[in-house]
């Protein structure tokens, strides 16, 4: 008993500490100087637009969330003690979203100003405001499972079961946030590129641009807030699905009497030890070498996880979990092998997904000379890109799947998702730190700040895009093994139901399942597609409208309405978020009323199958096309204003939408679907 509530209460007060170690960062940058006036004006607007939006989305998911609250606590299948944890799960992630945009906002004139003295200072302020954003959702998500578990105790599995409640809040918020913020952000981007670049011929960032603000703005709903959202979710739900099949496999007969408290501490431990390792590896993220930048971000995650495999060999021989399962017997180093698989699973995941879309890498330079015979064949390459890109990614998962299942069962593949994200707080300052840098070199070219200036920011901008699209492989990759791990927990508690339960192909609901679940991750993509269309030509369409009737536009003596392009953004995102977001809940409910428990168990393996290559293929394909665009423009095959410039800002156009809106949120998809269907499987078996 006093293992679990030692280890529970560490993780806690660690998770405070992490929260407050981010306020102190967040400090730090406030001190740093924000330059001139007119940098300062740029950047409150950006702020203005970001908080606005947020405020104007929260607004309407205060609703959602109310709504779904009450329904949750007049339901006798759900009642207060679900009700109670999908609030906490939902205003948590919309807190760790916003603390992380309100930092982003902010660091970025103090990354533009810190590049006037040197790369080093710049990377150091992006870096932090990136810091702040992983500490706040690993400090806030740990220490919500912490509070709860202490709330249901070790003993009782029903208990268990409710607060997986904070998981579902938190995937609610995280979907919306991700499609409206990707809405926004792409529609800005879209209309800023086509009537900016292609049409008048003019730089990115341009102040000329009326889009720009809004773009920027975009950049931190989307890439900060909405990437804070997701992973805060992916994060909460491997703890919280370990957790209960680690009570469900320990309580087995034949396990000893602390089988299921060890492994239930197990994952809060690792996620503790986590923090702590993510804060050693912030210290090694230093360099003022523009070519050793991506080297320098690899360095601190990569010390992170070596500092992490030594707490947990330690922790590991303290806490001794272990259990049996049949003829099988799971060592505690067996257990620890599958975390190590799942930590080291990631880091590969992200170098596979570094190959396909580096500026330096012979995908990306494919793609830029694809762009000599035009947009068509631009196009081509890229789509062609994204699709090699799913096969040694897949093959890596597929690989840990086994090894993790040989060394410690379904719940080694459970501790592997966890592992993989427990290194969030620095792996998530890695993939913030980008929108930062690309607001900053942004902010350099509306202010005309020196050349070199712009250089710096635009180093740390095609890092970011890099490690950007590394994120983005890191959470396809952790979201299939969240997923899978909550897939097994619903096998398992609906063959607890029902001793006859089961999923074979040879049931017709089965396959039913199974082909509805593969084509939501099409369906849902089309959805957000069509929603950045929509936003984008009405984007374009005011663009226009401002470039033709305000006097002095292009000649730089006539004041853009940038606040109009950030009303047509954030309307756009919230109307069209709403539609991919109920498709997400509603489908497994609708299909197990009508079809039954047995087909939401293919309706989720078919929805996992296809989400990860879609997402897959999505993210790396639009993060291949910017690098694409980046690398001509650095003045390769004519550079900037070239015909092969245009075919490659095109097919960027194209991209924008799948690596920034439709990609991301297929993971919030897959995971958001297995929690719905895990807390409604006592409807479908009634």
């Amino acid at each position: 008993m006093w293992t679990f509530y030692f280890f529970t209460i560490v993780a806690l007060l660690t998770a405070m500490a992490s929260v407050a170690y981010a306020t102190q960062l967040y400090q730090t940058i406030m001190d740093k100087d924000e330059g001139d006036e007119a940098m300062q004006k740029i950047a409150r607007s950006i702020q203005e637009g970001a908080r606005a939006f947020l405020h104007a989305e929260y607004k309407w998911l205060g609703i959602f969330v109310g709504i779904v609250f009450l329904m949750m606590f007049a339901n006798h299948h759900f009642g207060w003690r679900m009700a109670i944890p999908f609030l906490m799960g939902a205003v948590a992630s919309a807190s760790a979203g916003y603390f992380g945009m309100h930092t982003a906002t902010r660091a970025a004139v103090r990354t533009t100003q810190a590049a006037k003295t040197s790369l080093s200072q710049a990377l150091d302020v992006a870096f932090t405001s990136g810091t702040v954003m992983g500490l706040t959702v690993v400090g806030l998500g740990l220490g919500g499972v912490s509070l709860l578990l202490l709330w249901a105790g070790y003993e009782n599995k029903a208990a268990l079961d409710q607060i997986m409640a904070f998981s579902f809040g938190a995937s609610s918020i995280a979907l919306f946030a991700r499609v409206g913020g990707g809405i926004f952000t792409k529609a800005a981007d879209v209309g800023a590129d086509l009537v900016g670049k292609v049409e008048a011929g003019i730089p990115e960032d341009d102040p000329r641009n009326p889009a720009t603000i809004a773009d920027n703005v975009g950049d931190n709903v989307g890439d900060v807030a909405g990437m804070g959202a997701d992973l805060f979710e992916s994060y909460v739900g491997a703890i919280l699905a370990t957790i209960v099949l680690g009570f469900t496999v320990g309580s087995v007969t034949g396990n000893a009497d602390d089988a299921p408290i060890a492994l239930m501490v197990y994952p809060l431990a690792l996620a503790a030890a986590g923090i702590v390792a993510s804060i050693f590896g912030t210290f090694k993220v230093k360099t003022d070498d523009e070519t050793r930048l991506g080297h320098a971000l690899h360095s601190g995650l990569t010390s992170a996880s070596i500092i992490l495999t030594v707490f947990m060999a330690v922790l590991t021989a303290i806490i001794g979990p272990a259990y049996t399962a049949g003829d099988a017997e799971y060592t505690r180093w067996s257990i620890f092998g599958a975390m190590v698989v799942g930590l080291f699973l990631g880091v590969l995941i992200g170098k596979v997904t570094e190959y396909y879309t580096s500026e330096q890498r012979a995908p990306v330079h494919g793609i830029a000379a694809s762009s000599e015979t035009g947009a068509a064949t631009n196009i081509i390459s890229g789509l062609a890109v994204g699709m090699y890109s799913t096969a040694i990614p897949v093959l890596l998962l597929a690989f840990g799947i086994y090894a993790c299942d040989s060394l410690a069962g379904i719940y080694g593949i459970c501790i592997a998702a966890v592992g993989m994200l427990s290194t969030l707080g620095i792996s998530l300052g890695v993939d913030a730190f980008g929108p930062v840098a690309d607001n900053a070199g942004g902010l350099a070219e509306m202010t005309h700040c020196d050349p070199e200036v712009r250089k710096r920011t635009d180093a740390l901008d095609a890092t970011g895009n890099t490690t950007a699209a590394i994120g983005k492989g890191f959470a396809i990759g952790s979201a299939a093994l969240t997923a899978l791990a909550l897939f097994s927990a619903y096998r398992l508690q609906a063959t607890a139901m029902d001793n006859n339960f089961s999923m074979d192909l040879s049931n017709a609901n089965v396959i039913i399942g199974l082909l509805i679940g593969a084509m939501l991750p099409f369906l849902f993509s089309a959805m957000a597609m069509t929603a950045v269309g929509k936003a984008a030509q009405a984007m374009v369409d005011e663009v226009r409208r401002q470039f033709k009737e305000i006097p002095g536009i292009m000649e730089g003596t006539g004041e853009p309405d940038y606040r109009a392009c950030v009303d047509i953004s954030t309307k756009g995102a919230l109307h069209q978020m709403i539609a991919p977001g109920l498709l997400a809940i509603a489908s497994p409910i609708v299909v197990g009323l009508v079809f039954g428990p047995a087909a939401v168990g293919g309706l989720l393996a078919g929805a996992l199958g296809s989400g990860v290559m879609m997402a897959l293929f999505m993210a790396n394909a639009g993060g291949a096309w910017d690098n694409a665009k980046k690398y001509i423009e650095a003045g390769n095959h004519g550079g900037k204003g070239s015909e092969p410039h245009k075919a490659a800002v095109t097919g960027d156009t194209v991209g924008d939408p799948f690596k920034d809106t439709a990609g991301p949120a297929i993971n919030i998809l897959i995971k958001l679907m297995s929690i719905a269907s895990l807390l409604a499987l006592p409807l479908f078996m009634s």
